[in-house]
């Protein structure tokens, strides 16, 4: 058998070779791209990654909630969005078209309810660089979700540019007031920035507003990048607010008003209700209103609060705190006896009462029960020795029950009213003042008055707020009114006497404002009114001033009407009926039983 020949290897050399040679290949390929990407596309390529960035979203701190005193919720903060958008995702390098804004404009528009000519702007700004632009404000989830779902049917259209992709939503809220315009000027609003604009809205923008949080994530895309991480400072929601208001009384003072100013075809009214023993507001009601959830169709004219805005002469009602002041420096009793002729001279005027009358021989209490402007000319005269020191007492005891101040209550755009010192008195203004004309008043002044009467002659600085509730639940109290010594406890039980003759006695003024089973205290105004636009009088302020019950007192209402143009003026006409429905409503709702005791039937005149 012949001898095999010996196995021999192939040379390794070619192989190497080949491998070497492919490995060469492929470094050279990632050598090629690298230098594309680093060198010859850099510029493009830092383009793309600038879209891939991370963003910063303000997280909107949830507005605080407004309550009346129950609890109700008057104003009410709802999941709402800012609709924004990142400009730069809309040019025509980053998606390929010319026209992104006005594609992405024109399915927007309908949605947003907006000018399509106006988001291509915002789409499109003169800073090539700008990232952020508001298209809408507190949009709600539904019009967020319109968008969306049109937004993720175009990223799954092949070969179609998402001209939506750079459209965002950053969480907001939005104010709901869910009542209307029941309380809308003691409410306010807020603006289109989210800010309180009117009212307890404005009045206490810090505690309601909250602080806002932030978010910062990776997008990519115009998608949040999860796996890139995001870091979020929580947002702080705002304090609640309970106010001292009840919604039911609040809707019968604003029922009330309304249906008399149209009835009336008047320019505005209010109502004003105040629980006598804390001065607490249960209700203030101001005619024509408003309704906050949609200032679009809301009257300029109307905006605000009325009843602390508006200044007016009270007229007749006014009368209380002359008595009061006579009362209470001696110059007189209820009983003391007062001729009170047809005309009287005083200064550079010719006096008379809004009748025509023979002599009247009156006591005190008749002056007021018949609201006897001479009578209370001739009583007030009395508290100095001369009408210059007569002037200064009865300039003290009007500051002190509130006159010619700011209440307390602090409210945007109250009025402190007018009321001159009294060397600048004029020579007519020395015998109007007295019967409430030649100073101005707002109408929570006015109820505040009798409030201190009621209050035993205390007078206690007026509240809207119970007190708020911050983000860890905890009710804070509102701080304790300041409280005025006025007049003494009998010169204001005197006072509330002479104030029932007005609604009880035949010969009063306020007859209409009777309720069955009740004592009540109450008192007619009617005043020549100044017009605002002219500054001159015309028309009239019909006003009613009362508490009840009249010798247990717990509720003061205050209503005034400003020019009457159709049936009557005059204030127990008027705005004794409304007193009436109010003041039943609020007796009724608080649960007040009459107190039992007899009227007071002090003498309205004597005989001679």
């Amino acid at each position: 058998m012949p001898a095999q020949r010996p196995l021999r290897l192939g040379s390794p050399r070619p192989r190497l070779r080949l491998v070497g040679l492919a490995l060469g290949l492929v470094l050279a390929v990632f050598v090629v791209r690298l230098l594309q990407v680093q060198a010859v596309e850099a510029s493009a390529y830092a383009a793309k990654a600038e879209v891939n960035r991370y963003v910063v979203h303000t997280l909107a701190a949830e507005r605080g909630g407004i309550t009346d005193r129950n609890g109700v919720a008057l104003a009410v903060s709802e999941d709402a969005y800012d609709i924004t958008a990142d400009p730069t995702m809309f040019s025509a390098k980053q998606l390929k078209i010319a026209d992104g804004p006005e594609r992405a404009a024109a399915l927007l528009a309908p949605i947003l309810g907006q000018d399509q000519a106006a988001l291509v702007k915002k789409l499109r700004p003169a800073d090539k660089n700008s990232r952020y632009a508001r298209l809408a404000t507190r949009q709600t989830p539904q019009v967020w979700k319109q968008i969306k779902d049109l937004k993720s049917a175009l990223a799954q259209k092949t070969g179609t540019a998402n001209v939506l992709a750079g459209v965002f939503a950053d969480p907001s809220s939005q104010r709901v007031y869910p009542n209307g315009d029941l309380a809308a000027g003691i409410l306010g609003w807020v603006n289109a920035d989210g800010q309180g604009g009117g009212g307890i809205e404005q009045m206490l923008e810090k505690q309601l507003v909250g602080k806002n949080g932030k978010i910062r994530y990776a997008q990519s895309g115009g998608r949040e990048v999860p796996t890139a991480g995001s870091a979020e400072t929580p947002a702080v929601p705002g304090s609640d607010v309970e106010l001292t208001i009840d919604r039911d009384i609040q809707w019968a003072a604003q029922n009330a008003i309304t249906e008399q100013v149209k009835k009336s075809k008047a320019d505005r009214g209010y109502v004003v209700v105040q629980d006598t023993r804390t001065g607490q507001i249960l209700a203030m009601a101001d005619a024509p209103g408003f309704d906050p959830n949609d200032l679009s169709k809301a009257d300029p004219d109307a905006l605000g609060n009325a009843a602390v805005q508006d200044a007016y002469e009270p007229g007749s009602t006014a009368k209380v705190m002359s008595m009061a002041a006579v009362l209470q420096e001696n110059a007189a009793t209820p009983l003391t006896h007062v001729v009170v002729p047809n005309r009287l001279h005083r200064g550079d005027r010719l006096f008379q009462d809004d009748i025509d009358h023979a002599t009247w021989d009156l006591t005190l209490n008749g002056v007021l029960a018949k609201s006897s402007n001479i009578g209370t000319i001739l009583a007030t005269g009395q508290l100095g020795k001369t009408q210059p020191q007569a002037n200064k007492v009865l300039y003290s005891y009007l500051r002190k029950f509130g006159i010619g101040g700011y209440t307390g209550l602090h409210f945007p755009g109250e009025t402190p009213g007018i009321l001159a010192p009294p060397q600048k008195w004029s020579t007519s203004q020395q015998y109007t003042i007295p019967f409430g004309q030649g100073f101005s008043i707002n109408a929570l002044q006015a109820a505040s008055v009798y409030s201190t009467i009621a209050n035993g002659g205390v007078r206690i600085q007026p509240s809207l707020i119970r007190g708020t509730k911050g983000p860890d639940g905890r009710f804070t109290p509102a701080a304790k009114p300041e409280e005025t010594r006025v007049v003494s406890a009998k010169t204001a039980k005197s006072v509330a006497e002479m104030l029932e003759s007005v609604v009880d006695d035949e010969q009063g003024t306020g007859i209409s404002a009777r309720i069955p089973g009740y004592n009540v205290a109450g008192k007619t105004g009617t005043a020549n009114r100044v017009d605002p636009a002219t500054g001159r009088y015309r028309g009239y302020t019909s006003s009613f001033a009362g508490f009840a019950p009249a010798d247990k007192p717990r509720i003061t209402v205050y209503c005034a009407i400003q020019n009457a143009t159709s049936g009557g003026y005059f204030g127990g006409q008027i705005c004794g009926p409304i007193y009436k429905k109010v003041m039943e409503f609020a007796l009724k709702t608080l649960q007040v039983p009459p107190t039992g005791a007899p009227p007071a039937n002090l003498p309205v005149s004597y005989k001679p």
